[in-house]
Parts: C-alpha cells; structure tokens; sequence
C-alpha cells in the first residue's frame, strides 16, 4: 500500500459515534524511519446495518530520526459482536494486507480465536486466517456467530505440525518448504483451501512450485516426498499427489536405464575427442532408497516400472533389497517369544503379507530367470514358516523347480511348518519332492525349453554326458544323494518319505551309486526299526552296477543291508574283477564315467584303459579276500534264509 492510499484511507474514513469509543492496541519500534500506529474506531452496541457507515483503519505516520524509539500502547475490543461476518472478513483482508506492509508485530495483539488439532491448540487471530485460509473463512460464515473463539481442525492432514506451518504462512513469516515437509505443507494447502482465489502466491501455489521444481525431476526426491505421504492418506490420494510421485519415479528410473545403457556405449566405442570418462554409476542406484516405503507404496511403484520396462534383473535386485530390509527383524525370533502367543502370530502375519506380496512382484517364471536361487529359497522357508497360501508356495516350489541344477544343499533344506507338524520331522520332503518332480517333468511346450534344445541339439548328442540336459540331469542326482543324507539323520522321518525320494530320479540320472548308498545306509543306522519290507524296499533303491570299489566293499561287510543285497553286490563284484583279469571293457558301470558313456573314438586300444598285467598283483589279492567275504556270506544266508521266506510273505501280502 503507498503512502497516498493510506492518506486517502485516512481522509475518507468517516465515524457515527453513538457511544463511547475504544482504542485498538499497538506496540512498535523503529530506527530511522516508518514507525505506523494503527487506531480503529468502533462504535458500541452499534451494527453496520443500522448506521450505515463504512469502516477503515485510521493510520498514523510518524517519522523519526536519529534513532528515536517511540512506544505507543493502546487497548480496545476488536469489533462488537453484532457485526456482520461478510464484512468482518472483508475488513479482516484489509488489516491482514496492512499488517503485511507494516510488519506490525502480531503476537502483541491479544487472540480471538484458538485453533484445536487434537492435543494441541493455537491461540490466533481470525483476520490473517481467513485472508489466506478458504476453509476457516466458510466456517466462521457458516457459524452465524461473529463471537466464535474456538475451532476444532483435529482431520488437517499433517496433525499440529502442519498447521502450525500454515498459520506462520497465513501471519506473513517466510516458512522454508523441504523434502521433510513439502508432502504436510501441500496437503494442508488443500485442506485449508490456501488457493489463488483469497491471494496470489498462496500456500498452494508455494508447494506446486517446489514439487514441479525440486521433487518431480529428481528421482531420490520423489522417493522421499512419497515416504512421507504414507501418513497423509486420505488427503495425498484425493489430491493425485501419491499417482504423481510414482509415476514420476518410474519415468526418472526407465531415464536412467537408459542413460545407463548409452554410457556402457561410450565406454565399448569411445569418441577420439571424448575427455576422461567419469566412473560409471550403477543404474539401480536408486532402487536401495525403496526399501524406506510401506509396503503398499512399494507395489505401486514396482507395478509403475515394470509397465514402464524397467530390466528384470533390475526387478530382482529391487526385490532382494526390500525384502531383506523388510523381514530382517521379523525372521530373527525373540526367543522370549512365545510360540502361539499373539506377538508370535502377529509376526507370522506380517511374514505372511510381505512375502505374499513379493512373490506376486516376481519376474516371470522360466528356466533363465534373473531371481537368484538363494532368494527363491529364503522366500519359500519364510512362506512355509509363516503359513501363507497354498498359492504363494505353489509360484515358489516351480520357480526352484525350474533352476534346480543351480541350487546348492543349502537352498532345499527347508525347515517343516512347526504347526500342523504331527511327525516332528526336522525338514519340509513333501515341498522338496514336489520341487524335484517339476524339474523333472518340465513341460516339453516350454518356449524356452524349446529353444534351449534346439540350441543344444546342433552341438550335442541329446543324451550324452556333455549335453545341456544329461549335465543338469547329474547335478541334480548329486543333490538330491546329498539332500537324503542330510535328511537320513532325521529320528521321525518316516521310511515311506525317504524312499518317495529315493525313488524319484529315473535309472540314466545317476552315473554312480555311492552318494545314494550312503544316504540309504545312514538312515538304516538312525532307523533300525524299520520293517524288513522297508528295508529291502529301500535298498531296492540302489543300483549295485553303479556301485564302486570301495562302496561294494563296505556293502559286502554291512550288516544293516538285507542279504539279498549283500550277495548281489558281490556277485557285480565279481564280475568286475573277472572282466578286469581278462582285459576286456566292462559292460557295467563301476565309478568311472567312460566305461558308462563310452568315447566315441575309432581306436579302442587308446581308451587309457589300466593293463591286467599292471594291476595283476591287486586283482588276485581282492579275488582272495571276495572268496573269503563269499563263504561268509554263505554262512549268513543259511542263517537268514527263515527271515527271507517270511518278508517274500509279506511282500506279496
């Protein structure tokens, strides 16, 4: 306001005194100039619509020089309760105005109004409110009460916090807006209707600028900006920022894939005039900072760039950070907790809702995915632990089933749900038997299977020891080996479980028999109970032909195995020192791959086969003691041959 309307103000303003006047306060300081008293004149008991009269501000100029300080006090009621509301907050804009050019101190001017936020409450003045304030202004109209000194804003999103901000903005006093709290400030804005419609650069205005300035572009920013909307909802939503914010963060992701890829250009074709290079960021450097969001936001945002292709492996290592940041402190159990309490079952579903939710995220299934199988594991133990759905175990069990040549001991040893155990066993066979079962019958339709064979195909011989598929086939069979003995050493593994798995693999998946032997005798040990139609079905298992020296060797002297077994296995036994003597090739497998597959060479003589002459001195030394094992076995079967005939009764039964 110029110093000519202030004057035109002054000389203008006309008052209809109908009883005694009182003086409005101020108190205020200058150095060397502009020192303004403001005195407003209102007549008591009188209303504008009886008198007619127009009410202004009455001000008073006083220069000073030289550093004179002047203090004026002045006390009076503000307005009288008879007047208007409509123009009451007209003549509140017009003092709010002032004060703005003035810069009256406020805080000197007693409050007529006092703002409660739950806990909290404001005591402030009505006139810089509704000069900014949409919201404030239509409920002291919609009161019908000039007198109203108390308003309840407890819904204001942002609580206390927010307010108070907003009302320093109403006051005049420069607020800094931040990534801390631009999200409160915006939605505040909108809740208390602070738009272009009561003033020019409003609340509003202020934060659309700094978000379309600072936060959109930049995609930390965004990140930030959108943790703190999680406690802003419903307001956040209502106001599209939450949309905006994502959205944003997937553009600026996908900006950043792709300026990744141009800068591995550079670095493959580098121009002769390009300057040093700086290092090259990650592209997923930004995919740490999701793991602050709940896990609604998440989602939004996953789903955002994945429409928008961002890279699977990308995806995955996304997923592998929030998930590890967010069952990190539930899967470490409080010992003092107990199991069934409701703490235990409060944590099991927390559990339960976020790995749901990150398998849902998931690239899609197939033999090649990116998903590490370390991951894959760590999410099936924790969807098995935590009793999520039948659905969510059934992505994850395919999943490994598909990489299972890539898994290690390590990754199938999945603990049992301790509920709904019966059987106390230590490890999840049901779930592992199924994982092995998809591996193996993996559908032949597969697009990526197809391709992998056609592949595979040109270069190998399908089923040799060197293809694609044999290769996968023998790293499983050696797991699965490992697997049982791990799981042998369970007392309450039921024999029906163990053999389901024993028996799984088809006869070309093992080229050697040991690993299976040791399984099979380990459990035997542990269980020494078992019926004797278990037993044989169990040893059954095992290919003796497959066998090596050293296992026949133990296998001949073992009394756990059934005799059965015991004599077949020195018969092969046999057989192997017999075409051994003669020099021939033998037509069984005993521990070397060669004699299995043999090379495809035209020369037999070459094959590196050992001379009879050579190991003529060990062969007779093992044929003496075979012939000795032989009488003692001999000796056995005369002694078990009542135990024979009535497990054959059985079995027949």
């Amino acid at each position: 306001m110029k110093e000519s309307e202030i004057v035109y103000l002054f000389s203008t303003s006309t008052t209809k005194t109908s009883s005694s006047m009182l003086v409005f306060f101020l108190k205020i300081f200058t150095t060397t100039h502009a020192i303004i008293i403001e005195l407003l004149v209102f007549p008591h008991g009188s209303s504008l619509s009886n008198h007619g009269t127009k009410y202004s501000f009455f001000f008073l100029l006083i220069e000073m020089f030289n550093g004179i300080y002047i203090l004026t006090e002045a006390v009076g009621k503000l307005m009288s309760s008879s007047m208007g509301l409509q123009d009451y907050a007209k003549q509140n804009v017009m003092i709010s105005k002032f004060l703005a050019l003035t810069s009256m101190p406020i805080s000197d001017v007693s409050s007529d109004v006092t703002i409660e936020i739950g806990a909290s409450s404001f005591a402030l003045h009505k006139f810089p409110l509704v000069s900014r304030s949409g919201r404030i202004r239509r409920l002291l109209i919609e009161a019908k009460d000039a007198t109203i000194s108390r308003m309840n804003l407890s819904l204001i999103p942002g609580g206390p916090e927010a307010f108070e901000l907003a009302a320093k903005f109403c006051y005049g006093i420069n607020i800094e807006i931040t990534l801390s709290n631009v999200a409160m400030l915006r939605c505040a804005a909108h809740f208390l209707e602070m738009t272009e419609e009561f003033v020019q650069k409003n609340l509003e205005a202020r934060t659309e600028a700094y978000l379309k300035d600072t936060v959109l572009p930049n995609i930390s920013n965004s990140i930030s900006v959108l943790h703190r909307c999680e406690c802003l909802s419903p307001v956040s939503e209502e106001i599209n920022l939450v949309n905006r914010l994502i959205n944003a963060i997937a553009n600026n992701a996908c900006k950043e894939q792709l300026a990744s890829g141009l800068l591995k250009l550079d670095h493959n074709f580098p121009m002769k005039t390009m300057p040093n290079i700086e290092p090259e960021t990650p592209s997923d450097w930004w995919g740490k900072s999701l793991s602050v969001l709940n896990l609604e936001f998440f989602e939004r945002v996953l789903t955002a760039v994945k429409s928008k292709g961002l890279k699977q492996d990308m995806i995955s290592k996304i997923l592998i950070n929030y998930t590890h940041n967010s069952l990190q402190g539930l899967v470490i159990r409080d010992p003092h907790i107990v199991r069934g309490s409701l703490l235990d079952m409060e944590l099991q579903k927390k559990q339960r809702v976020i790995v749901e939710a990150m398998v849902s995220l998931l690239p899609t299934q197939s033999r090649r995915s990116s998903v590490p199988m370390a991951f894959l594991s760590s999410l099936l133990k924790t969807a098995i632990a935590s009793s999520a759905s039948t659905s969510c175990r059934s992505d994850l069990e395919r999943r490994i089933g598909l990489q299972l040549d890539q898994a290690i001991l390590e990754d199938i040893l999945i603990p049992a749900n301790s509920y709904g155990n019966n059987h106390g066993t230590m490890y999840d066979t049901e779930s592992i038997l199924r994982i092995f079962s998809i591996f193996l019958n993996l559908d032949e339709d597969d697009d990526e299977d197809n391709r992998m064979r056609d592949e595979s195909e040109m270069a190998y011989d399908f089923d040799s020891p060197g293809s694609p598929k044999q290769s996968s086939i023998l790293k499983v069979s050696k797991l699965l080996d490992t697997f049982l003995a791990e799981i042998a050493l369970d007392t309450n593994l039921l024999p029906s479980k163990f053999i389901a798995l024993a028996e799984l693999l088809p006869d070309h998946a093992r080229i050697i028999s040991d690993g299976l032997y040791r399984a099979v005798d380990i459990f035997l040990k542990v269980h020494p109970n078992i019926k004797d139609s278990e037993r044989y079905r169990l040893c059954k298992t095992i290919d003796c032909q497959k066998l090596s020296q050293e296992a026949c060797s133990h296998a001949a002297q073992n009394e756990r195995l059934p005799v059965q077994m015991a004599v077949q296995v020195l018969y092969f036994e046999q057989i192997r020192l017999r075409n051994a003597m003669n020099g021939g090739h033998n037509q069984f497998f005993f521990g070397t791959i060669n004699s299995q597959f043999p090379q495809r060479s035209s020369s037999g003589a070459g094959s590196g086969a050992i001379s009879p002459r050579d190991n003529y001195a060990s062969v007779r030394r093992e044929n003496r003691e075979l012939k000795l094992e032989v009488a003692r076995m001999r000796m056995r079967l005369t002694d078990l041959e009542k135990d024979h005939v009535s497990m054959k009764q059985e079995l027949d039964q």
